[in-house]
């Protein structure tokens, strides 16, 4: 096997891409050690990115199974369900999308957009009788012509993927046959990418579109961690280890044995082991917590790529090629933030709904809530902004380098969604208790108020002269007392004045002394002695006799 690194730092040593992963690595850290100290929700954002995508596993105690638990076999695929859908259909009674519907005009005209980035699925689920999985899969094969290549009846094809579709579980809000139908059909987008044309082999193009359709199927609405949190069945089985990807891919390939289901049944020994290695491989990669090794091995593979004269990348060893793949289902899967602003938007309503259901169930087990499930403290515009700016972005700019400059317009619309989302965050705080800031803000008002009193009334104390004014108005603002607190308290602060002033006459006489000693020396005039005669200790005297009697 040939070594993926072969290039090495001038002044330490080391393989390049190596260093520069670690600095990377270091980097992330650091700035979500920032973002998790600005804020709570902050806080949140950064917890939900490490245990993620990070592959950081938080330590829980995990409860004994219970009695009815320890009694369930483990020898069977749980989620399987029997489903009887029509065997008769044949070319001449097939509809035209594989699906019924009233709305077959309103369907076409949606699936015009099929090779195109940014088709709305949500209206082509409106228009499929929700049906979005079974269709894009038929259109998506008609449109390769998989069914000839593998000889693959039509009838056996809308049988599996109709039965595909029912296990996906229409009451969970984002992990759904709609999720499903929109990873397939982004895989289908990408494949057709001109820097990947011809790159791939057509068994390599059907793995990779059964990967993407089959990749989420019997999504319970709950994350890995909580499964191995709860000591769930699935936990036990797969020993925590990519647990509903592994669920996922045995959903998938246990369907293929069910009546009239079996679509790869005229592949050859060879193709059917290739083609499940090769879908085994893509599904495990949409684990999230395997998302950084992913990007890593991306980021290498575009610093020693090799294209040809034409702009087509080279990829000759399988190893290069199943690389490229299982980053571009990742990519498919984490598409959402680079799609027009309303369909993103309606996935970041489905996701948080979903993530709110499991911090439900979390809160009613006394667990500790997952981060971004609690949806009382949970802020829904950050974790959009910190989601694409920590691995959206760094995912899919990586992606744009391999295949430049094919995903330009794909970036433009991702930055420009990030740009909204950073938008909105000052419009949508979470909003504080109201009674407590009520009487915050009314605190804080009312020591300005007083404050601003003050400081008034000492500047016109020193305009004056430095002959200070009594004023109460400020502690009048705050006093809740009664009328005798309030006389008392004016006549302490009259006697202290009196004896202010007292002092103030006794300076002034010592100064004037020492000014009369002054004027006696030969320097000293007229002008002086009229100077000091208008400060005269009898006028003084008098101001202060008078300001008292007013006071």
């Amino acid at each position: 096997i040939t070594p993926l690194v072969d290039l090495f730092c001038e002044t330490c040593s080391r393989p390049w891409l190596i260093g520069w992963w670690d600095q990377f690595k270091r980097m992330l850290n650091r700035e979500l050690s920032h973002l998790s100290e600005m804020s709570r929700s902050g806080n949140q954002v950064s917890e939900y990115i490490s245990t993620t995508f990070l592959d950081k596993q938080n330590e829980v105690e995990i409860p004994s199974p219970t009695l009815r638990e320890r009694e369930k076999p483990m020898c069977h695929i749980s989620g399987v369900k029997k489903l009887t859908h029509s065997s008769s259909l044949s070319n001449s009674t097939m509809p035209r999308f594989g699906v019924k519907t009233e709305h077959e005009d309103a369907l076409a005209r949606e699936l015009n957009d099929l090779n195109k980035w940014g088709l709305n699925i949500f209206r082509v689920a409106e228009f499929s009788n929700n049906r979005p999985l079974s269709c894009i899969m038929f259109a998506i094969f008609q449109e390769r012509d998989l069914l000839k290549t593998f000889r693959i009846p039509v009838d056996t094809f809308v049988t599996y993927v109709m039965t595909l579709e029912d296990h996906y579980h229409a009451n969970v809000a984002y992990h759904n046959s709609l999720h499903a139908a929109d990873v397939t059909q982004s895989t289908h987008v990408l494949l057709s990418t001109p820097a990947l044309d011809a790159v791939f082999t057509d068994l390599e193009i059907l793995a990779a579109l059964f990967a993407a359709a089959i990749h989420d199927v019997d999504h319970p609405g709950v994350s890995n961690q909580f499964l191995i949190n709860t000591n769930s069945e699935l936990a036990l089985m797969y020993n925590d280890e990519s647990v509903l990807e592994n669920h996922h891919l045995a959903v998938g390939f246990k369907l293929l044995h069910e009546d009239n289901c079996d679509i790869f049944q005229n592949l050859s020994k060879r193709q059917r082991q290739s083609l499940r290695k090769l879908v085994i491989d893509m599904v495990l990669a949409t684990d999230m917590s395997k998302h950084m090794s992913l990007l890593a091995d991306l980021k290498t593979m575009v610093e020693t790529k090799k294209v040809t004269s034409s702009g087509v990348l080279l990829l000759d060893h399988y190893t290069d090629r199943i690389q490229v793949l299982r980053n571009m289902v990742h990519c498919a899967d984490l598409s959402n933030p680079t799609k027009p602003l309303a369909v993103y938007r309606q996935w970041t309503e489905r996701i948080m709904e979903e993530f709110f259901r499991q911090g439900d169930k979390e809160r009613e087990r006394g667990m500790e809530i997952s981060p971004m499930c609690d949806k009382h403290t949970a802020s829904v515009e950050k974790s959009q902004v910190g989601f694409i700016d920590y691995i959206v972005h760094p995912l899919w700019e990586t992606w744009g380098d391999l295949v430049h400059p094919d995903a330009q317009d794909i970036l433009d619309t991702l930055e420009d969604n990030r740009d909204w989302y950073q938008s909105t965050i000052p419009q949508s705080p979470s909003p504080p208790p109201v009674g407590q800031d009520k009487e915050l803000n009314a605190c804080i008002d009312k020591f300005q108020f007083e404050l601003t009193l003050e400081e008034s009334s000492q500047r016109e104390q020193e305009d004056e002269g430095g002959k200070p004014t009594p004023n109460h108005v400020a502690l009048q603002e705050c006093s809740h007392g009664d009328e005798e607190g309030k006389k008392k308290e004016e006549e302490d602060t009259m006697a202290e004045e009196e004896n202010e002033d007292i002092i103030e006459e006794e300076d002034e006489v010592a100064m004037e002394e020492e000014v009369e000693e002054e004027l006696k020396a030969p320097l000293g005039g007229e002008p002086e002695k009229d100077r000091l005669s208008d400060t005269s200790p009898v006028e003084d005297e008098e101001d202060s006799s008078s300001q008292a009697e007013d006071t």
